[in-house]
Formats: C-alpha cells, structure tokens, sequence
C-alpha cells in the first residue's frame, strides 16, 4: 500500500519526534525558559510510538527520521531504534545536537541506525554559547568526532545560518568540513522559533551562501533526488560535499515526500502547518489499525500544497519547531 495527496505526491518519509525536551536553547528553536515541555505522560510512550511505527510501514513509509527536541535526552530511543529497524524501515536516521552522542554511537549504531545529523551552528566557542545558550562546544564536537569514526562516515552537520550570528562562518564550515571529511549542510532560517525573531533580512539565502563559497572556491551542483530537501553542491577541485536547504528562498514543496508526528501525537502534514490532526485521541478512544490507517491516509489526502512564506497574509505555523520536531 502507498499514501498519496491529493496532488500526486507520494509520502514515504516519516519523521517522529519523541520528546519535545532538549539540554540546548538555541535561540532558532525554543525560548529561554527551561520549563516549556510537556510531562511524560502527555508524549506517546515507546508501545504508542511502536504501533505508529508498523502501521505507517504497512502504509508504505520507507524512510524514518528520529527528531526531539533532542531525541537522546529520552531514555529508550535505541529500543525503538531497534524496533523499526525489525519491521524493515530502508533508511533510519535521527537528528542530533551532538552532546550525548560520544557515549552512544555503539549502541545506536547496533540498534540499527543507518544516518545521523548532528547541528553545530558556530565554529566559534563562544558564539557557540550564545546561539545554544549552553556551554557545550567541546561535548558536542567530541560527538562530532566520534561519530565520523564510526560506519555513520561520512556525517552530515547542519548549522542554521542566522544573520547576526553567524553568516560570517560560511567558508570556514566549508573548510572544516573538508578538513574532516564531512558533508556540511547550511540551513535558511524559518519563522518557527519562540522567540519570534524571525524576519526576512535576517535569512542567510541560498544565493548568498553559494556567492559567499565562491570567494572560497567555486561550488558545482549535483543531482540530487526530487523529494531531497537539500540542493547538493560539490567543491570545484572534488573534493567534499555540502548541502543547502533553502525553504525560504527556494521552496521545494512541490516535490515534498514527508509528514510528521509530534512527540504528543498529532500528524502535521508540512512543516508550516496551521492545524493538525489528532493520532493520541484517535488511539485513546480505542481505535484499532484499520481505522487508525484510514486516519492517516485521510490526513494525508489533507497535506498543503505549499508554505506561505513570504507571501502577504503568511500566518506562522501553529507550533514552534522544538514542539514539532526538526
């Protein structure tokens, strides 16, 4: 069985958020405050999440990214890593800020992870500080290392880029990223933070990033899969790889293969979405598979043709992101 919308796309990316706590505040995602989280017992438990799992395979989902907040500070995850991994889920990855990744690579690893993402939004110490709010650059990078020694090589880091903080990195990412062998991957800032900072002038774009890399060496583009979110480029001499996802300044809507699940249970059919359909209460009254299935495919059929970014009357999406899942 496969999900369709109804403009023809079809969904075979899945991404869980399984915690909205994170030990980071970067000031892209979440508030100061340290309290704006739901308790436990508000988030689906592992059995919940399971049951989502098998059933959204059974629907055709091949790919399945694990998101938080920061997915590792939830005690469980290579458990259900393990699961889905057994129920034949192609491609399993997880989203990481990096500072309890050192101690746990093997055991992801030997649950069945495949990929793993890990931000890093600033070379620079204590500018690091002041996007996290945290004192965690040299954690973070030993996660950074530890994971590049492992069969997750070659990792991928994403920084948000933010204006203000640091556009002014740009090159030295890149250098970085060949200097270790990694894929960097350079993400525009969205209006999903809590703070509600965001606008327009402070959006590094795709085009300035790429003149930015040129002063440094020129990028050529490569192909890349019409449902990938990232624009893919290559150095000029061949040597490393970086990524630029670019929703804001380059939508690649038209071509979206994904839908989520919060770590409270609602789908939400794009990331921008200003309503959300309800899982946790379907399965509270007592819905069996069938029926939770039919719900999916019916939320699906509702996925938007678009975000609205930039355009006049644009309405921000209904959840920040540290509640949706990155």
């Amino acid at each position: 069985m496969s999900l369709y919308d109804k403009f023809g796309r079809q969904i075979t990316d899945l991404r869980i958020s399984v915690t909205d706590r994170c030990n980071f505040r970067c000031v892209y995602c979440r508030s100061a405050d340290p309290e704006n989280y739901r308790e436990h017992d508000q988030i689906l438990s592992w059995v919940e999440l399971e049951r989502l799992g098998r059933i959204f395979v059974g629907l055709g989902i091949r790919k399945v990214r694990i998101t938080g907040g920061e997915p590792l500070v939830r005690d469980g995850v290579e458990q259900f890593l393990r699961y889905l991994h057994g129920i034949g889920v192609e491609d399993l990855s997880m989203t990481t800020n990096g500072r309890l990744l050192a101690e746990r690579c093997e055991s992801l690893m030997a649950a069945g992870l495949h990929r793993i993402n890990i931000s890093l939004d600033s070379l620079d110490p204590i500018k690091f500080e002041k996007i996290t709010r945290t004192r965690s650059y040299d954690t973070v990078m030993r996660g950074i290392d530890a994971a590049q020694a492992t069969r997750f090589a070659p990792i991928k880091v994403n920084a948000v880029l933010v204006r203000g903080f640091n556009e002014d990195e740009v090159v030295a990412f890149a250098a970085f990223a060949r200097e270790r062998g990694l894929i960097m991957r350079f993400i525009e800032f969205m209006p999903l933070e809590e703070d509600r900072v965001w606008s327009p002038e402070i959006v590094v774009t795709l085009d300035e990033i790429v003149r930015r890399m040129a002063d440094f060496m020129p990028l050529r583009e490569i192909e890349h899969a019409r449902s990938e979110t990232a624009r893919r480029y290559v150095f000029g001499d061949g040597v490393g790889e970086i990524g630029i996802i670019a929703p804001v300044s380059h939508p690649f809507c038209g071509q979206c293969s994904r839908i989520r699940v919060t770590s409270d249970g609602k789908i939400r059919t794009c990331l921008f979405s200003v309503r959300e359909h309800d899982l946790a209460g379907l399965m509270a009254r007592g819905a069996n598979d069938d029926e939770i299935a039919e719900f999916i495919q019916r939320a699906v059929d509702q996925k938007e043709a678009r975000h609205h970014i930039g355009e006049p009357g644009f309405v921000p999406a209904s959840r920040t992101m540290v509640h949706i899942g990155g």
